[in-house]
């Protein structure tokens, strides 16, 4: 019953990343898939401010951002719960960022530019949903 449950909940998800067209195409995805976005943010130290808040089921964590870059808010935010669920999100060629986020606990990486399966795939993945 409990899984049911799970399922049927909607999931909520905060948005990260300093490129405005990249929040509204993430958006776009998730809300057409029957998700809730939890706020957006424009750089990490917004993310962790709105994660403290909102406590979302995912957050979705582009890298390179201004004010507190991606890793640094993903240790923050592990700090804080460290049963959150990160996937981070990064353009090609940042092997080095995806080791040292995967060791500060995030659940999964996508690469920059990304269809919708793809972000899809990776939230059923980390919430353990089969549908």
């Amino acid at each position: 019953m409990e899984m049911v449950i799970l399922i049927m909940k909607k999931i909520s998800v905060l948005i990260v990343d300093d490129l405005l067209f990249m929040r509204t195409a993430i958006k776009e995805i998730l809300v057409h898939n029957g998700m809730t976005i939890a706020g957006e943010a424009e750089n990490g130290l917004r993310a962790v401010q709105l994660y403290k808040t909102n406590k979302p089921d995912i957050v979705l964590m582009d890298i390179t951002m201004p004010v507190m870059n991606g890793i640094k808010a993903l240790n923050r935010i592990m700090q804080l719960d460290r049963q959150a669920n990160v996937i981070m999100c990064s353009a090609l060629g940042q092997s080095r960022y995806i080791i040292e986020s995967i060791r500060l606990g995030a659940k999964d990486f996508v690469i920059k530019p990304f269809k919708a399966e793809r972000i899809l795939s990776s939230i059923k993945k980390v919430l353990d949903i089969d549908a």
